[in-house]
């Protein structure tokens, strides 16, 4: 059965089709990327629509579909409407801002159609993008691959004096030339006191002797995304600082041994943030241990503290606990896994072992 029409089954009776904007909603159901366009599903059929500029190449690369060009779309919405006698439409409420919906909302009032705009039809897609096909696990295994190659090319280049925006740049670009589309997210390159800050921002900063490096770095091969996370040092590391990575890495360690299908996410989350906190560094951790990834970056479920949905075999998650002592130092590891139903496969396989560069 095709993803569109999984769809069409586990639309509920009291509804008779759902409406997606989002981009990647869109190509996990097509196959098609664009930067505008409409995806109707219905119980009978399946609707792609897209403008003149986008209109040839979907009807050569969607799939499961039917392309509809439109000049103004809500002109071409009411025919189909109108074609398949809708009266209940779901609406991905994540995507649809209140000015989309306003702008529709003729339409629907026009064809007397009812509009369900709670989040059942996200809850719905969520479900489904969550067990990975194993095209999307061999996709994902690539771009982790991909990432782990960059890395070790990368930290050929880290030398004191080299900017972090350099070795950004350098990793982004090895990664585009050697078969992604581009980087997973904005890589996170930083050092020295700036890796106490979970999110920073690689910038013209000079690597030092001394600092720690963070890493947090992923691929996007064919719109799938790795993540992952290594901290590294430049030249020596204080036994203070030794001593956190080490605590890091049993937690991180710890999280994956806890993953498996009908785990809780908070299960996952407690089992690394009783280690850290145990150790001193309560209030030095401040996120959930890990998240889903796929064709986001960020997907569901959530690995966070209180979440009590369980894992399920096929699910794609990270496992990235750290310690950030504000104005000093951070130290984050992160993998990213598929969960099984007796515990978990590893996408990376790059050392966890702390890494003094420049000896």
């Amino acid at each position: 059965m095709t993803k569109t029409r999984e769809l069409a089954h586990m639309i509920p009776s009291y509804a008779d089709a759902a409406l997606i904007y989002s981009q990647n909603n869109r190509k996990y159901f097509t196959g098609f990327v664009s930067s505008l366009g409409y995806l109707l599903v219905t119980k009978r059929d399946t609707y792609l629509f897209v403008d003149f500029r986008y209109a040839e190449a979907a009807r050569a690369v969607a799939k499961n579909c039917k392309v509809v060009q439109f000049r103004k779309f809500n002109d071409s919405l009411k025919e189909i409407i109108e074609k398949e006698n809708l009266r209940v439409i779901m609406l991905e409420s994540s995507a649809f801002t209140f000015e989309m919906y306003n702008s529709m909302e003729d339409t629907f009032k026009l064809c007397k159609v009812s509009t369900i705009k709670n989040d059942e039809l996200d809850r719905i897609i969520a479900k489904m993008r969550g067990i990975k096909t194993e095209q999307e696990i061999e996709l994902m295994q690539k771009a982790t691959n991909l990432t782990e190659e960059a890395l070790t090319e990368t930290l050929k280049k880290v030398e004191v004096g080299v900017c972090e925006r350099e070795l950004a740049l350098f990793m982004e670009m090895y990664m585009r030339q050697h078969g992604a589309v581009g980087v997973a997210f904005d890589l996170i390159i930083i050092s020295g006191k700036k890796t106490s800050m979970p999110h920073g921002v690689p910038d013209d900063k000079k690597l030092e002797y001394g600092d720690l490096i963070t890493l947090d770095i992923g691929a996007d091969v064919e719109g799938y995304k790795s993540d992952m996370t290594r901290t590294v040092a430049l030249g020596a590391v204080s036994d203070y600082q030794a001593k956190v990575y080490d605590i890091v890495k049993t937690a991180q360690q710890a999280a994956l041994d806890k993953i498996k299908s009908g785990v809780s996410c908070g299960e996952v989350d407690r089992t690394a943030r009783d280690i850290i906190y145990k150790a001193g560094f309560e209030g030095c951790f401040g996120h959930a241990t890990g998240h889903g990834v796929g064709l986001d970056i960020h997907e569901k479920p959530s690995l966070s503290p209180n979440n009590c949905f369980k894992l399920e075999s096929g699910m794609v998650v990270t496992s990235e606990p750290g310690i950030y002592l504000d104005n000093e130092f951070g130290v984050r590891i992160e993998d990213m896994v598929l969960v099984t139903d007796d515990g978990y496969k590893n996408f990376n396989s790059f050392t966890k072992d702390l890494i003094i560069l420049g000896n």
